[in-house]
């Protein structure tokens, strides 16, 4: 579990190096709004299109190398973004290189930690999530402040980050062992040996990519929680994005300090949100199936006012108590997102599952940058947050379906 949380905390906490010195890298490669935004865009669509391939890859190979390989591949490409002179070089390191080996962490890690936690799985995967805010506030406060302190600028947090993620790709390969994944492995043999069906050839309870898809795809409340994570991703590549540059612009803070205070005051909200909302949902979930799915409706719900305030909000203080309040609700939604999921499709697939999940929210969701970064040219970045709200409304609405169809359908 530490050695999966450190490699969360690397994944997520390295997204956020684009984000925090964006003005800085837009200055220094000439680039506008709308066009810096394609990099993040990129990255999203290629960590989109990888993971359902990942998430297939997982359930049918050692899900361990699939951890390592990933690290290694994701945090090469941060490393390499320290060293490009030019958006299309930026574009191929942070944008495919970086995408492409984020998409083989998150299913593989989440189904281990999911097949090794049943009535605790919410606590469990929110113990994980945790890193995520983690890194993303401990890698936006060192790179906001590397980028203003280092003699290369911006280019420092990219390099000593990717750096330290290739270093802990060879950890990973010499510690992700033993107890917890033999359990697993052993879980799997005996699955095998107790089914007549594939008794003669084990192989066979090895799911296919194909044979995943139709299984999610013929569920209708696994496509709607799909959607629903969509719209958050839009709003989460969206905000952290473009909200350091807003805090800057708007109030006059300077690039360190706006890179931290866009995502400290959301993410500690978000440990709070996540840690209550985890507990309580497994709590009553053996006496209220439902409320997992009923934990994520109002994570978004709740969410909305919040975003539209920290948008409008007239001072940093306000603006930070708006984003603050908005993490917990966030984290809410967090604390079972894929829980939600692995209840409702079978565990051979969760993997493949989280995969296809994924990859339909991050496609959609890879769209923000771009669209925010031209309502911003066109309009303000007040606007262009505030237009967040309206997904996490369609959000609320869609994982609403989900919960009667699965449910309470008569």
């Amino acid at each position: 579990m530490a050695l999966l949380w450190v490699a969360f905390f690397l994944q997520q906490g390295t997204r956020q190096i684009f984000g925090a010195t964006l003005t800085s890298i837009q200055g220094s490669l000439g680039a506008s709004a709308a066009a810096i935004g394609v990099v993040a865009t990129v990255f999203t669509f290629a960590y989109g299109l990888s993971v359902p391939f990942a998430g297939a890859a997982a359930d049918l190979f050692n899900r361990k190398w699939m951890v390592v390989s990933g690290v290694f591949v994701f945090c090469l490409g941060i490393f390499a973004s320290g060293f490009v002179s030019s958006l299309g070089l930026m574009i191929v390191s942070y944008g495919i290189l970086n995408g492409f080996g984020q998409s083989f962490y998150y299913p593989s890690a989440t189904s281990i930690i999911g097949e090794l936690h049943k009535e605790t799985r919410a606590t469990a995967l929110s113990i994980l999530q945790m890193g995520l805010y983690a890194g993303i506030i401990g890698c936006s406060a060192a790179s906001g402040w590397l980028a203003e302190s280092g003699a290369e600028g911006w280019r420092m947090p990219f390099k000593i980050f990717g750096g330290i993620g290739i270093l802990w790709a060879v950890v990973l390969a010499l510690g992700l062992q033993g107890k917890s994944l033999d359990r697993i492995n052993k879980a799997d043999k005996i699955s095998e040996t107790n089914n007549p069906v594939n008794h003669v050839n084990p192989v066979q309870n090895k799911p296919t990519l194909k044979e995943a898809f139709k299984v999610f795809a013929g569920n209708p409340s696994a496509l709607l929680l799909a959607a629903g994570l969509g719209m958050m991703i839009y709003v989460d590549i969206g905000f952290k994005t473009w909200m350091p540059s807003h805090l800057s612009e708007t109030f006059g803070m300077a690039e360190g300090s706006a890179a931290l205070n866009a995502v400290l005051w959301h993410y500690l909200g978000a440990f709070v949100g996540v840690t209550l909302a985890g507990r309580i949902s497994d709590r009553l979930v053996a006496h209220r199936p439902s409320v997992r799915m009923e934990t994520n409706i109002i994570g978004l719900a709740l969410g909305v006012p919040f975003i539209v305030w920290m948008a409008y909000a007239p001072s940093p203080m306000t603006c930070g108590i708006a984003m603050a309040i908005f993490g917990v609700f966030r984290g809410v939604y967090d604390s079972n997102l894929m829980a939600s999921l692995f209840d409702i499709i079978p565990q051979k697939y969760h993997a493949s599952g989280a995969g296809l999940m994924l990859s339909c929210a991050f496609v959609f969701g890879s769209t923000s940058p771009v669209v925010l970064g031209v309502v911003k040219d066109s309009f303000s970045s007040t606007a262009a947050l505030a237009s967040l709200a309206a997904f996490y409304i369609v959000g609320a609405a869609v994982i609403a379906i989900a919960r009667r169809r699965q449910y309470f359908r008569s």
